[in-house]
């Protein structure tokens, strides 16, 4: 029994959780710096200005959920199209599979959208606010009326571009130039209101506040890409070997003089980092292979009059062999690569081929099973169909519709179905065939949709004609 004159133990509650500290890259420029913003720039004049190109009429890029069409330049996909789509996310994994295997995370360092708005982020952050020491000083100092301001211009910029961010992204599937004239109304519907603020705020939240959390936890790519990778993976290394041991000296006395190898220490690499790591700890799976430390160390060999490339794109092989450029690009042709390879651009090159020459039309057939046969005042067998068309292309058209494959089959009259651009339609088929010696049960036939002004556009779609 515990003493009731003590006073009760008391146990300190021990946190299991410890917070990150915050991560303040510093501004750099340099070749691979550049190809950045490159990228960065392509991809988001595709992004906000792809939805804004006219094309035949209407939005170039447009899925239309309401209607149950995907318009893509040329290209009117409807449901049945969804093959596609599959198609399209294997060929997605096969990219991830193949790039990496060859070049590691370079997805993740030029073109992957949270790389992309953290750099745009980060980039308005230091037009503001000044560069890594004085973002620091800034936080660290007492609210005043200039640290206000300061924060509030640029929430207010971060703020006005995720929202214009989630406009267009809802932009792609209600038409965006109905969508802007709503907005200046203030006529939106609730669903687009409610996906222009989703998106604008994970904008925000992504590219301002989680920025290096989201590619350390939650993507989960960071967490398997040690499975693609293998020794003759090109990732961003430190050279070791000739780095260590690292040190401060003078640049009038050689490095070598001195026991030391060519880092200097200043950790500049660390400072540019925009996820915090130090890629001279070896590969991580916080790097996101963005070469801002490459750039960062050239400049610090540059200024020390030291050779280029401590910090480099290259192989664990080739750090450990010393092997030059033109072995690192004949290994990087290894089994798995070509396997990789030649899967993808088979199934690219079916795609494409399939695209090509896609007939734009689609027919459903589906028979009456109300009545499996019914015997006409002429002593004619008859069969009704449901025939389901889609004119899958942009322009009006015009089908007739034969039957074949038995003796004596015919339609009670010609059929002709007129249908708008990108339109469906339904219409049902009266089918009739002597009796003869036709045995009982079913018999396979065909219906042919042809196109009226152009017999290229003909679809052949097989059915069965019930006999009692």
């Amino acid at each position: 029994m515990p003493d009731p004159r003590k006073p009760p133990r008391v146990i300190p509650i021990q946190s299991l959780f410890a917070s990150d500290a915050k991560v303040y890259p510093r501004s750099i420029s340099g070749v691979f710096q550049r190809w950045r913003w490159v990228f960065a720039w392509l991809t988001q004049i595709v992004f906000y200005g792809l939805c804004w190109l006219p094309w035949n009429g209407r939005q170039a890029v447009l899925f239309d959920l309401d209607a149950r069409r995907f318009y893509v330049f040329d290209f009117v996909l409807w449901p049945q199209d969804i093959i596609y789509l599959a198609v399209l996310l294997v060929l997605s994994a096969l990219a991830l599979f193949l790039f990496t295997t060859v070049a590691g995370r370079l997805w993740c360092g030029y073109t992957c959208p949270q790389t992309v708005y953290t750099e745009i982020f980060l980039w308005i952050e230091q037009r503001i606010e000044g560069d890594r020491p004085q973002r620091i000083k800034l936080d660290a100092a007492p609210w005043s009326v200039r640290k206000l301001g300061l924060k509030a211009s640029k929430h207010g910029v971060w703020l006005m571009l995720s929202l214009w961010t989630g406009f267009t992204f809802v932009g792609y599937f209600t038409p965006i130039r109905d969508l802007a004239a709503a907005a200046m109304t203030l006529s939106l519907s609730g669903w687009e209101t409610f996906w222009v603020l989703f998106y604008g705020v994970a904008t925000y939240g992504n590219a301002g506040f989680m920025r290096e959390q989201m590619c350390k936890y939650i993507c989960p790519y960071a967490q398997f890409q040690f499975v693609m990778f293998d020794p003759d993976t090109l990732i961003v290394a430190y050279d070791e070997t000739r780095g260590e041991p690292r040190g401060g000296r003078s640049k009038k006395v050689a490095q070598r003089d001195q026991g030391l190898g060519d880092c200097i220490d200043c950790s500049i690499c660390v400072q540019v980092c925009p996820t915090g790591i130090d890629i001279r700890d070896g590969l991580q799976l916080e790097c996101i292979g963005c070469a801002a430390c490459i750039d960062a160390c050239d400049q610090v060999m540059d200024k020390m009059d030291y050779p280029r490339g401590l910090i480099r794109y290259s192989t664990e092989n080739a750090l450990k062999t010393r092997s030059s450029r033109s072995t690192i690009v004949r290994r990087s042709m290894r089994p798995r690569v070509l396997i990789y390879s030649a899967v993808f651009f088979s199934l690219l090159a079916a795609t494409a081929w399939s695209l090509a020459t896609r007939v734009p039309l689609k027919v459903d057939i589906e028979r009456d099973r109300a009545a499996l046969a019914v015997e006409t005042s002429e002593g004619l067998i008859e069969n009704a169909y449901r025939l389901q068309l889609i004119n899958a292309s942009e322009q009006p058209r015009s089908f007739a519709i034969t039957v074949h494959g038995l003796a004596g089959i015919h339609l009670p009259e010609r059929l002709e179905v007129s249908l708008p651009a990108a339109a469906s339609g339904a219409v049902t088929v009266q089918v009739r065939v002597e009796p003869g010696e036709l045995s009982g049960g079913s018999h396979p036939i065909r219906f042919t949709v042809a196109d009226t002004s152009d017999p290229q556009v003909t679809v052949v779609e097989e059915a069965r004609f019930w006999m009692p």
